[in-house]
């Protein structure tokens, strides 16, 4: 069969809404200011579906530093990837007030979060080595496992009993084969909102020897005393052995970073394809991170204003009788009973009626019968931002169970 014609045939479980969904479900186009009021389709929504937790996309010192280092380097500085012509004191700078925030000896930063987790996974473990991991692990680290050409164990989600059971399958094979094992985990899991079981992963080193990477890109910012992460959360940061974090989240920008021990993140900086073969990150998002960390360390009524808004909405669908699952972060689902379509239905209700936007997640990323509205709030959303949510979920569920959202298949929409 040709190549196109097969893609044709097939275009996947998500593609093949395509044509009713592309444009409005999918590839939505949100305008304005980022805020937690935007304009789409020409009409201003109540937005619960951006990842600016603690406000810093908008904040007057973020944007005046961005403005200030974009004109004063413009784009192309550095030019050349790190290890060839590509870094700077700025770049050094960043990865060491990094290391300190993340109580950790050494940081290397990252183009991407998405690749920059995929490479590092590559890079760290060879053919010998075993790798054991959450079954509902992001899919970054999914496809970095994926690369590993050694023996993988995935284990149920957040269940030490059966992460125990990989853990000794792992050691009787890294055993034979004179390999070590890699243990990965989220410190927030972006789906369901819960935390990783830090703590109950730790407490295992006291009877199989491995490292622990944890992925907290939703957790930087969000947990902890100081919003160093899930790990100062369960107070376990120390056995975090490789910490990664995007600046996708509560950074607000684009780039990430891993902190390790020093010998460890000078390994990857000799070994990360992913940057030895990438330009460097460009220098007004090095200028403009060091700024939000700042702003980080320095604005605790930053996070504690994101939590404000964090509980009244949760404690709020939940005395409604919402089902927000076991989220145990700001990352907030509503879980209802339905098929794709009346999914669709309902989200259209919610931002062409109620002016309501936020992200919907349908079969396949969660099991058929299941519709997954899910909200992040942020620190700069209001408690009137919360009431009014919470009244328009009210009426959606209740035309939801009468059955008014039905239909044999998706909303046609005019983009």
């Amino acid at each position: 069969m040709d190549l196109f014609e097969k893609i044709v045939k097939n275009m996947g479980p998500l593609g093949m809404h395509a044509k009713e969904a592309h444009g409005y479900f999918t590839f939505p186009k949100l305008e304005g200011e980022i805020a937690p009021r935007m304009m789409f389709r020409g009409k201003e929504r109540l937005t619960w579906s951006l990842n600016n937790y603690i406000g810093l996309a908008n904040h007057p010192e973020v944007r005046k530093a961005d403005a200030d280092a974009s004109a004063q380097y413009g784009l192309a500085y550095p030019m050349g990837a790190r290890m060839m012509s590509g870094n700077s004191d700025l770049h050094e700078q960043l990865e060491k007030e990094l290391s300190e925030f993340e109580h950790k000896e050494d940081t290397i930063l990252l183009n991407f979060g998405y690749q920059g987790i995929l490479s590092a996974i590559d890079a760290l473990v060879d053919r010998r080595d075993i790798i054991v991991y959450d079954a509902e692990s992001h899919a970054c680290i999914i496809d970095g496992v994926r690369l590993h050409q050694g023996k993988r164990f995935v284990y149920a989600h957040n269940n030490m009993e059966n992460l125990e059971k990989q853990l000794s399958r792992a050691t009787k094979m890294a055993t034979e084969t004179g390999g070590a094992i890699l243990v990965i985990t989220e410190g927030v899991f972006g789906m369901s909102g819960n935390q990783g079981d830090l703590k109950g992963i730790v407490d295992l080193k006291k009877k199989y020897n491995f490292r622990l990477m944890v992925d907290d890109a939703h957790g930087f910012g969000t947990m902890g005393k100081t919003g160093a992460g899930t790990g100062e959360e369960q107070d376990v940061q120390e056995g975090i052995d490789i910490y990664f974090s995007t600046f996708a989240k509560s950074m607000a920008s684009i780039g990430a970073f891993i902190s390790s021990d020093k010998n460890v993140i000078d390994y990857l900086r000799y070994n990360m394809r992913s940057q030895i073969f990438a330009k460097s990150l460009p220098m007004p998002l090095v200028v403009g991170a060091i700024k939000r960390l700042e702003l980080l360390k320095t604005r605790p009524e930053l996070k504690a204003n994101l939590w404000k808004i964090v509980n009244a909405l949760q404690s709020g669908l939940r005395e409604a009788g919402f089902n927000l699952g076991t989220t145990r972060s700001p990352v907030t689902p509503v879980i209802l009973s339905g098929t794709v379509a009346e999914a669709a239905n309902l989200t259209f209700d919610l931002r062409e009626n109620y002016h309501i936007f936020c992200s919907i997640v349908m079969y396949p990323v969660v099991p058929k019968g299941v519709i997954m509205l899910r909200l992040i709030p942020t620190a700069v959303h209001t408690l009137k931002d919360v009431a009014e949510t919470i009244q328009a979920f009210k009426e959606i569920s209740t035309k939801l169970k009468a059955g008014e959202y039905y239909a044999e298949k998706l909303t046609a929409v005019n983009v």
